[in-house]
């Protein structure tokens, strides 16, 4: 396989929203009904769908997981971290309550570290999970790391990234994407990704740096404004105009404050995927990620728009969008050779990804 200019993309989305509609309104529905519990169904069927119409090259991916083990995965992580957590918290107010505020802090203070280590244990396995349960040509991915080294790094690299003010973050960022991609495989070749932080620093720094120019910049404009706004066309001064004047510039900098900063953000995550995606290989395949941050912007106002003029119900289709914008600005070159691929050997689990939608986070 080897792109060239002009050629197809190696990735192609052949889905529609019109084919996707059915699936998210009954899982919706089945939902409500079931009180949650079909949720578990509900995304093992969408994903059933949108990896079917997700192409690489010459044949659909295929998703081999089921409800039954999210659905477990999720029973487990419950009982065996969160119920846990729980009691160890229920008795460090207890233990403050009869005075012993030492003790009862200690015990928070590694309870929330265990469940700091587990968020990153939790990101780990969930990408192990899917790729296991990923099939293209009938081959999977998967790891034999069981995540909990990551989980240690996840740790201690973001709060380096955080220990120097925040400067960093992009250096954690990169580094745990890098860790955690080069210990999976698809098929019998190991993914490799050794992005570099320099080319996400500079947006970063740009968003860093953006609280304190808006503050000063905005607040003295405000400020003017208040004053321009009280000043009579006579001459005189109106305190009341002034002091109105004033609110109405501050809601102008709390405005402008969000949505300048939202927008640097967006900025910086379309670097950073640009970036980790870039420089990731699978064997004599390498990987970029086009997106513009033009386009980045207009997804997420686009689920706005979608979310908020249908009263919350768009949100059924945001799995929809997301995936389709993945699929249809991920893009391949380089050459497979068939007749190299094998089946993955890595092990694999038994249930999904519970850890990690008890934490309610992202996967990739």
């Amino acid at each position: 396989m080897q792109d060239q200019p002009g050629a197809d993309s190696a990735f192609q989305f052949e889905g529609t929203w019109q084919e996707f509609a059915p699936i998210a309104f009954t899982n919706l529905l089945l939902t409500i009904v079931t009180l949650g519990i079909y949720r578990f169904w509900a995304t093992a069927r969408e994903r059933r769908y949108l990896w079917s119409r997700s192409r690489f090259v010459d044949e659909n991916l295929e998703w081999a997981g089921t409800g039954k083990e999210l659905l477990i995965g999720f029973a487990l992580a419950a009982i065996v971290f969160l119920l846990p957590f729980f009691i160890i918290s229920q008795v460090a107010q207890a233990l403050v309550l009869r005075g012993q505020e030492a003790l009862g802090g200690l015990l928070t203070l590694v309870s929330f570290l265990a469940i700091f280590y587990l968020a990153g244990v939790a990101r780990f396995r969930a990408l192990r999970y899917r790729l296991s349960r990923t099939r293209w040509r009938g081959i999977r991915g998967g790891s034999d790391t069981q995540g909990w080294q990551f989980g240690l790094s996840y740790m201690w690299k973001t709060f380096v990234g955080y220990l120097p003010l925040g400067l960093l973050v992009p250096w954690s960022m990169v580094s745990l994407w890098n860790e955690r991609w080069s210990k999976m495989s698809f098929g019998p070749h190991q993914f490799t990704s050794e992005a570099d932080q320099g080319p996400v620093f500079v947006r970063y720094l740009l968003f860093y740096l953006a609280p304190f120019l808006m503050f000063f910049g905005l607040t003295i404009g405000g400020a003017m404004f208040g004053g321009a706004f009280g000043m009579m066309s006579d001459g005189d001064v109106d305190p009341d105009a002034i002091g109105a004047g004033f609110i109405i510039g501050i809601l102008l900098f709390v405005f402008g404050f969000y949505f300048v900063l939202g927008l640097i953000a967006v900025a910086f995550y379309a670097a950073f995927y640009r970036e980790v995606v870039g420089a990731m290989r699978w064997n004599s395949v390498g990987f970029s990620f086009t997106a513009s941050t033009k386009e980045w912007i207009m997804l997420l106002l686009g689920d706005v728009v979608l979310v908020v003029f249908t009263l919350g119900i768009g949100y059924i289709f945001l799995s929809y969008r997301h995936w389709k914008f993945f699929i249809t600005h991920l893009e391949a070159d380089g050459e497979i050779m068939l007749d190299e691929l094998t089946q993955s050997t890595t092990a694999t689990s038994k249930h999904g990804e519970g850890l990690l939608d008890a934490f309610d986070v992202g996967a990739i």
